[in-house]
């Protein structure tokens, strides 16, 4: 039996996926004149939009993916807003600590 620390993670220990981006919905045409999408009913399926670097890529989903891809869309906002919070916290500490300098010159001044 091999116990090495090098060994892979489980699906248990491995950090959950994140992903930017947006789903939306494609709607298309095929093009056979006896389609439904023809009487304007078109085609949908579930798709990733994401931009990067200024160029929209978009990902057509499988629907076996959908829960998959919602569930790391929503971990992704969730790091996202936190990261907005420790980055606001650290800014009130900032400005905290430069008053605090402030009043201690100025005490020093007089």
């Amino acid at each position: 039996m091999n116990t090495s620390s090098r060994s892979k993670p489980t699906d248990r220990t491995a950090a959950a996926p994140l992903l930017r981006g947006s789903l939306i919905t494609l709607r298309r045409c095929c093009g056979k004149r006896s389609c439904r999408c023809a009487r304007g009913q078109p085609h949908c399926s579930p798709a990733l939009s994401v931009s990067t670097k200024g160029k929209t890529n978009i990902l057509t989903l499988t629907p076996d993916l959908l829960q998959e891809v919602r569930g790391a869309l929503r971990r992704y906002r969730h790091q996202q807003q936190s990261l907005e919070r420790q980055a606001e916290a650290g800014l009130r500490q900032l400005a905290r600590r430069l008053q605090q300098a402030r009043q201690t010159a100025r005490r020093r001044a007089l």
